[in-house]
């Protein structure tokens, strides 16, 4: 009887193991004051994002979907603020949640923007997992070091909360003197 109490509960053991290492790799956690995990991902133009090849410029990444109410909000801001800005270092892409099966409608969404935007189902190398909350938006210096995160419960994308936290890095101010925007994230 204690051989078989002994080898259920190393049974259990065994399957707890397995269910962990069966669930995807974690990812790492895009938190501000640390580096930007990896992204690379193919944009709805064929053309590939990769984030690490964009040392030296200031990245706005923000996810977002067609039906978040909040994401389509903050976007004439996000473009507004790319176009103004990217002759000066500034790179953004927009990674829509959407399914693959409604890629039609990101197409026709974009259409009315000049960021590049990409399904998060055409990520190759996503560091970022997926989102917890839409609309998110993380600002990334030239270093590659996570410097804000915006999220719709504290801090949406506006243009003066891009202002204030991109502007100083555009300009470059060293990383430690800016003040990173930081928020917590809330459902959908």
């Amino acid at each position: 009887m204690r051989l078989t109490s002994l080898t259920a509960a190393l049974l259990g053991v065994i399957i707890i193991f397995m269910t962990i290492a069966s669930v995807p790799c974690a990812f790492a956690v895009a938190e501000v004051g640390q580096p930007a995990p990896k992204l690379v991902v193919r944009e709805l133009n064929g053309q590939t994002f990769d984030l690490s090849a964009l040392r030296g410029k200031v990245v706005v990444i923000n996810f977002w979907a067609t039906w978040c109410q909040p994401c389509r909000q903050e976007m004439p801001a996000l473009d507004a603020f790319y176009r103004h800005h990217h002759a000066q270092g500034l790179e953004m892409i927009g990674i829509s949640a959407d399914r693959p099966h409604e890629r039609s409608n990101v197409n026709k969404v974009m259409q009315s923007f000049s960021y590049p935007a990409a399904m998060l189902d055409d990520v190759k190398d996503d560091d970022f997992g997926d989102p917890s909350s839409l609309p998110v938006t993380f600002i990334v210096d030239g270093t590659g070091v996570v410097r804000a995160k915006f999220t719709p419960d504290v801090t949406l994308a506006t243009e003066k909360s891009l202002s204030a936290a991109v502007l100083p890095l555009l300009r470059g101010k060293p990383a430690a003197q800016t003040s990173p925007v930081q928020s917590s994230t809330a459902s959908p």
